[in-house]
């Protein structure tokens, strides 16, 4: 049995991240600001970009692995392309951060335009945690555009737990003095900081419950998202006998159950490229409701980790590369 007060100082440091999530949270209150008013809250240099072969890996593969890329393969001499590349744009500025566009002129980038397999422009794809997805081609109604933009963002989300966000104001070129105002305090600091003690002590049950109080009126809040992933993870394993979840995964390798437990002892054990590679595997190798079970739960323990951490960054990659 694993002892009540175990740590996941081995994982992650949850105060480490209050600052970020806090910055999360202020992201977030701009994207609904940006809703309310009609504008977007960040410069349209961040979210629309040219990209070439050189920069192609960098600008476009990695930053997938954080944020929708839309590519839009166009040509200065494409009259149609010369409609559909503004509304690109401006739908960039209105779904503010939820996706980024990358613009390849196709003219000056002939090998990235092969290697896609455009048939003609303008063509419209997506590349997600590294893998391209087929949009559209041709200038599309707006309506269709923006419904295909509403597909991509939420399979983004739901299958690999990717969500774009603004960006950062300071980056943006707001002052610097408005980039450092501190920030308000939320209506929810002192019930997070008893969730945190809570965790800390080893009630793991109430660190849950607490956790999920403060996500009911506030489902966006990233400290309290981060923190119950890691309560979970803990009061999930906190009655298991590591040998025996191990004995039992290594014999049933078909057994989706059996290494969804030990995915949980790999993780809060530190061994993190373990837990996501067994899951990874675990996904590939199975069916319907036991492969939405494997996914699941690897999307939950990139919670505990973090986005930005590079581990899942690699893992998202490679979720992509067995699903699709």
């Amino acid at each position: 049995m694993q002892p009540r007060n175990m740590s996941m100082s081995g994982v992650v440091d949850l105060a480490a991240v209050k600052a970020a999530g806090e910055a999360k949270q202020k992201a977030e209150q701009a994207r609904a600001e940006a809703a309310r008013t009609g504008q977007a809250p960040v410069s349209g240099a961040r979210l629309v970009f040219d990209v070439d072969e050189a920069g192609f890996q960098q600008d476009v593969l990695q930053r997938s692995t954080e944020v929708p890329v839309v590519i839009d393969f166009w040509a200065e001499w494409c009259e149609p392309c010369k409609q559909l590349g503004p509304l690109l744009e401006r739908l960039a500025g209105e779904y503010a951060g939820k996706f980024v566009l990358a613009k390849i002129d196709v003219d000056a980038n002939q090998m990235l335009f092969q290697q896609f397999g455009v048939q003609g422009i303008p063509a419209v794809f997506a590349v997600v945690a590294g893998q391209p997805i087929p949009l559209f081609q041709g200038a599309a109604p707006e309506s269709q555009i923006r419904q295909v933009l509403d597909q991509l963002v939420q399979a983004a989300e739901q299958q690999f737990g990717i969500v774009g966000a603004p960006v950062d104001p300071q980056a943006a070129g707001e002052p610097a003095q408005e980039a450092e105002a501190p920030v308000p305090a939320g209506p929810y600091d002192a019930l997070l900081e008893a969730a945190n003690q809570a965790l800390d002590s080893g009630d793991l049950g109430g660190a849950v419950q607490a956790y999920k109080n403060v996500l009911n009126d506030d489902p966006a809040n990233p400290e309290a998202k981060l923190g119950l992933a890691q309560a979970e993870l803990l009061h999930r394993v906190q009655d298991l006998d590591p040998q025996a979840v191990r004995k039992e995964a290594a014999e049933n390798p078909a057994d989706v159950q059996a290494q969804i437990r030990a995915a949980d002892l790999d993780l809060v054990g530190g061994h993190v490229e373990d837990a996501f590679g067994r899951l990874v595997d675990t996904v590939k190798r199975s069916a319907g409701d036991d492969r939405e079970a494997a996914r699941r739960r690897l999307l939950e323990l990139f919670e505990v980790i973090g986005a930005e951490d590079p581990r899942v960054t690699a893992a998202r990659t490679a979720l992509a590369r067995v699903l699709f």
